[in-house]
């Protein structure tokens, strides 16, 4: 599908055939899911023509074994979390072919943004309702899958200041603190790239690779990137001092790094990654998945999700019909920005 063009949707099951069969799956632990109120919003599913079972699962084991047993009595799986919560039911809706809805939960929420499903929970189940579909692209990384982004460096060790009392306390802005504790430690690695076949050698304090727009609580990998573009976005910060790293951040949250000297920025299809001597964590999607040496790939169009209908001026429908044409956050769209 080209920039800034709408995809054809997917049309949900008739509601004069049969009822949607589906499971939603809470986790409790997610920054707002103990306390989400979700009565109201089960209410109108089950007037919406959905037979809904409500299941507050206590690990992600737990959650993918419930599909499993159910797979052949579901048409949709509704997860209400953060990204790390989706991110680990990937594999399992991939193996059951069932398509994926969102409650967005959680502290950063980015899947959700990059899809412009809304962060209020009464607009969420409102995108639910319309039961719009389209399909995805997913970054794979050592045969794991992640949504948003994958990080090494300096991302890791974010997210490693990110303790769950942290995100509790400090929401969306417990990100920053993280931050600035990760840049103090000052850590710098060499690069090794394979871009499509294309070899380059970096000196490196952070990389990123985006299969999403936005990652981090809304910073966007690439200005041109999106969540169904068949392009995975990388970029590497060579080593910089803490206020160096300040006057950089503003590019870093619009995805406009790529115009500082100081970043290396490229989209590919197949990304391989050797840190030399030293075995580096990767973290996808908030999660401890992998270490260096790592192969990526981007799988095209390969889940199906729930999102709003967009218009023609990018504004998002209230109440769109089925069959409508369906986009995501783009460059230059008036929504999630």
């Amino acid at each position: 599908m080209k920039q800034g063009q709408p995809a054809a949707a997917m049309s949900p099951p008739s509601p004069t055939t049969h009822r949607t069969r589906a499971l939603l799956i809470v986790n409790p632990k997610s920054r707002q899911g103990a306390e989400a109120g979700l009565t109201d919003g089960l209410r109108r599913l089950e007037q919406a023509g959905m037979d809904v079972e409500y299941l507050v699962s206590q690990s992600p084991e737990a959650s993918c074994e419930a599909v499993r047993a159910r797979k052949a009595d579901l048409d949709l799986v509704i997860v209400g979390g953060g990204d790390g919560t989706l991110s680990s039911m990937i594999e399992v809706l991939l193996a059951c072919d069932l398509p994926l809805a969102i409650l967005p939960l959680g502290t950063a929420n980015d899947l959700a943004r990059s899809l412009c499903i809304p962060e209020d929970l009464t607009q969420a189940f409102d995108v639910i309702v319309s039961n719009h579909r389209l399909p995805i692209d997913l970054g794979e990384v050592n045969d794991h899958y992640f949504f948003n982004v994958a990080n090494i460096g300096l991302g890791v060790h974010v997210t490693e200041e990110l303790t769950d009392d942290v995100k509790k306390r400090w929401g969306v802005f417990s990100y920053l603190r993280a931050l600035i504790g990760a840049v103090m430690r000052h850590d710098q690695f060499r690069l090794h790239l394979t871009l499509d076949g294309k070899k380059y050698r970096l000196r490196s304090m952070h990389l990123a690779v985006g299969n999403g727009r936005y990652y981090g609580g809304g910073n966007v990998i690439n200005e041109h990137a999106c969540i169904d573009d068949g392009k995975l976005s990388l970029y590497s910060l060579r080593p910089l001092s803490v206020w160096e790293f300040i006057t950089l951040a503003p590019l870093l949250r619009s995805g406009q790094q790529s115009r500082d000297r100081r970043v290396f920025c490229a989209q590919a299809t197949e990304i391989g990654i050797s840190t030399g001597n030293r075995q580096l964590a990767i973290h996808a999607d908030g999660e401890p998945v992998s270490h260096t040496p790592a192969r990526f790939r981007v799988r095209p169009l390969a889940l199906t999700v729930v999102a709003p209908a967009i218009d023609a001026h990018d504004q998002i429908e209230e109440h769109a019909d089925a069959g409508q044409p369906i986009a995501l956050a783009r460059p230059h769209q008036g929504v999630n920005k």
